[in-house]
């Protein structure tokens, strides 16, 4: 039941014979990542204006791009998705990512702060949740010059980015004093320790692989007993009440589609609202691949929807 367009996009890629991820230096990944975005993304919609900007952290500068989206008045103070890109904390950046954040941005209302973080191998875990954790609380901080509401701050990202906005409000519950609105999870990481039926099922063929995840957790994870480590398996932590509303969305041939699904039933069961929404017939990283699988596009706008909705005023 894979949907046609993502069978269409497996097909090509086997067909030019592209190396897979885990056989690529990340210096060569992370090239290949950016320079292959423009054959499966969407055209970069206009904005109403970005803003390149630095956050200071533990560990130093943190590069991020400020989005107000197509229409808003210059003096509106708007709410905020803080969102942390995908590519396993190894690969990616502000650019990788820039169409998703634009078309959020302006399908939502919403402002959106696209927040890069260290990556491995060159910083090893916990460096990219300093990082995200820093960010956000940044961005609170300097919400008035910034113009947006910060009350109405929400955190979000796809794959490791997932990941690690949930490992944000997480922080945030913990600290007490940076309240997030919501979480958009985007087939989030959840579970370093890749044991679930899903890994098995889908862990080859469907674009991620096992292999693939092994190379990306063994350039951000310098200790197997960090597996077991909140910040890099939301999903170990026992206590995940009073968390931020969530929508959680999965791909059905994706190897992390149960560790998405087992985190949304966690977040259920201890009493947050939380929404699960399977794309079944899809693979990992689709929704940023509008320009080939038009079901990115209905994922994209169920995204942007439910922030205009969990952010309105």
């Amino acid at each position: 039941m894979l949907h046609p367009h993502a069978r269409a996009l497996l097909e090509l890629i086997e067909s030019i014979g592209a190396p897979p991820t885990h056989e690529l230096t990340p210096q060569e990944a992370r090239k290949i990542y950016r320079e292959r975005r423009f054959a499966t993304q969407p055209a970069s919609p206009e904005v109403a204006e970005t803003r390149e900007l630095q956050a200071e952290g533990p560990h130093g500068t943190i590069p991020m791009r400020l989005i107000r989206p197509r229409g808003a008045a210059k003096d509106a103070v708007l709410p905020v998705l803080v969102y942390f890109h995908g590519g396993g904390w190894v690969i990616g950046d502000l650019d990788t990512h820039d169409t998703l954040c634009r078309e959020l941005a302006n399908l939502s209302g919403c402002a959106v702060m696209s927040t890069d973080y260290r990556m491995g191998p060159e910083h090893r875990f916990p460096a990219a949740v300093d990082d995200c954790v820093a960010a956000a609380y940044w961005v609170r901080r300097n919400a008035g010059a910034l113009g947006i509401d910060a009350d109405r701050l929400a955190v979000g990202g796809d794959s490791a980015g997932g990941n690690l906005a949930a490992v944000v409000a997480i922080a945030a519950r913990d600290a007490g004093d940076l309240p997030i609105a919501f979480q958009l999870l985007i087939y989030p990481a959840t579970d370093a320790h890749c044991g679930t039926d899903s890994y098995h099922r889908n862990g080859a063929g469907y674009l991620l692989t096992k292999e693939t995840m092994a190379y990306f957790y063994s350039h951000y994870i310098a200790d197997a007993a960090h597996k077991d480590d909140w910040r890099a398996s939301p999903l170990r932590r026992e206590d995940l009440a009073g968390l931020p509303p969530a929508l959680v969305i999965t791909a059905g041939y994706d190897p992390l589609r149960d560790e998405g699904l087992h985190y949304a039933q966690r977040l259920s069961e201890a009493g947050n609202r939380a929404t699960h929404v399977s794309f079944e017939r899809q693979i990992h990283g689709f929704v940023t691949m509008g320009k080939v699988i038009d079901e990115a596009n209905a994922a994209v706008l169920l995204c942007a929807s439910t922030l205009r909705r969990e952010l309105s005023p």
